[in-house]
């Protein structure tokens, strides 16, 4: 266990986000190695493996729920010195964890076809994502156990174990993807099928190391079966913290959703090329989203020990080393879209969308940066409400304009882009007020008493 109500912020979040960001980027770079490969299976494989991706972000509002609630709690316990606290959240984290996956598997079994017939553009492209889903499925619901792992030990300023285990888990994704998807040194190749499976056995593997570490390793938290044993009241403690995290990251789904839905009419080299460039563009805010989740540890210990002041200044040193980041990103995006992009797939059209894209939607890098360390900061003070809010604003104002237009004369595909430009910064003013108002009420220091003598007044007897 770190103690980060202690210390310089600043050297707290140099310390914790690099290995945070590699952590991120060797997932980011296993998708598009699997992108990659198979691309070599044509248009519709792609479209397919990006629009079945997506799905991947609703799987992902569930593992927020327990991944925000178990980090926000358990860093308000560290925060308190209460140990015990921590054990219990994260032991009925954990419980949370697996029936969450079980539920995730029969989701996929059931849903997956249905939901490629709504997003696809055409049945070649409907196979090819269902196929994806299903075998990409069990790593889906693995990765619950992972985010509660990695989240407690995220908790307790501790980082760099779970960024070790990704990158074994990210190497192994990428060496069985050219085996699986195009059958190298097998003669058997898969397609689409290898790249789901691939990323299953990887995850596995990458849960199996973590729990080794807690067994052996892991000091503060730990496996307790005797708290496995369903409390509701902590359930309900994680839930009020998690669900609305959750939420936000279910609307993104949504968002993603409704632009799939607009591009239909643009054909499936626009859905590809759109699938290409959302993960380059996350690939570029990992640095900037690793200050931020650095950020959410120290605010909650610092919350947690009452340290208000120490928690403004977290948020302040983390967006002003955000927003540098940001803008160096931003520079090279519209300097150079195309080196980002280079080697994705052999379609013009594909690649001319996915550039296109780029070069419009990075200019909402800083914004967006101010956005995840804002949402960071709430997840530490423990109320996670304000970033449903400010997300919902987003959707609404973007999904409602984008599907009128569509169905206008003259609707171009730089209108999806441009509105999504205009939305984030609205999202990100009011986030920053949020934020403001939010410490006003929570960390105003108590009102205190003032004894007579003190004003230069004599006791009334």
């Amino acid at each position: 266990m770190k103690d980060l109500t202690r210390g310089s912020i600043v050297s707290h979040i140099l310390i914790m986000a690099p290995p945070i960001v590699v952590g991120m980027i060797t997932i980011m770079i296993c998708q598009l190695v699997d992108l990659y490969f198979v691309a070599g299976l044509g248009e519709a494989a792609v479209a397919g493996v990006a629009a079945a991706g997506n799905a991947g972000f609703l799987v992902n509002a569930l593992m927020q729920v327990l991944g925000v609630g178990t980090v926000s709690l358990i860093a308000h316990a560290v925060g308190r010195k209460d140990r015990s606290d921590a054990n219990l959240v994260f032991n009925q984290s954990i419980v949370l964890s697996v029936l969450s996956g079980l539920l995730t598997l029969c989701a996929g079994a059931l849903l997956s076809r249905l939901y490629m017939r709504s997003v696809a553009a055409d049945q070649a492209t409907i196979e090819a994502g269902t196929t994806y889903l299903l075998w990409f499925m069990p790593a889906l619901a693995l990765q619950f156990i992972t985010q509660v792992m990695a989240s407690a030990l995220r908790a307790t300023g501790i980082v760099r174990p779970s960024m070790l285990v990704q990158a074994v888990a990210v190497i192994i994704n990428i060496a069985l993807a050219p085996v699986l998807i195009a059958g190298w040194g097998t003669g058997h190749a898969f397609g689409v099928a290898g790249a789901g499976l691939a990323s299953s056995i990887a995850v596995l593997i990458g849960v199996l190391m973590l729990f080794a570490y807690f067994r052996k390793l892991e000091r503060y938290v730990g496996f307790d079966p005797a708290q496995w044993r369903p409390r509701l009241r902590q359930w309900k403690r994680i839930l009020n913290v998690g669900l609305p995290a959750g939420g936000e990251f279910a609307l993104i789904f949504v968002w993603m959703g409704v632009i799939y839905y607009v591009l239909r009419d643009f054909g499936p080299a626009a859905q590809a090329g759109f699938g290409i460039g959302t993960r380059v563009l996350g690939l570029i805010q990992m640095p900037a989203l690793a200050v931020a989740l650095a950020a959410g540890p120290i605010a909650g210990q610092n919350f947690g020990a009452g340290n208000g002041k120490r928690v403004q200044e977290t948020f302040v040193k983390a967006v002003l080393i955000g927003t540098v980041v940001m803008i160096v990103f931003t520079v090279l995006a519209q300097w150079k879209p195309g080196l980002l992009l280079d080697g994705f797939s052999n379609d013009r059209e594909t690649m001319a969308v996915a550039a296109q894209f780029l070069h419009f939607v990075s200019m909402n890098l800083v914004a967006q940066g101010l956005i995840f360390t804002c949402n960071s900061v709430f997840q530490g003070l423990g109320n996670t409400r304000p970033v449903l809010l400010s997300s919902v604003v987003r959707l609404v104002t973007y999904a409602v304009p984008v599907i009128w237009l569509s169905t206008r004369p003259g609707f171009r595909i730089e209108h999806v882009w441009c509105l999504s430009i205009v939305t984030t910064t609205l999202q990100a003013g009011l986030s920053l007020w949020l934020l403001r108002r939010e410490f006003s009420k929570r960390l105003a220091p108590p009102a205190r008493d003032v004894a007579p003598e003190r004003v230069g007044l004599e006791p009334v007897g």
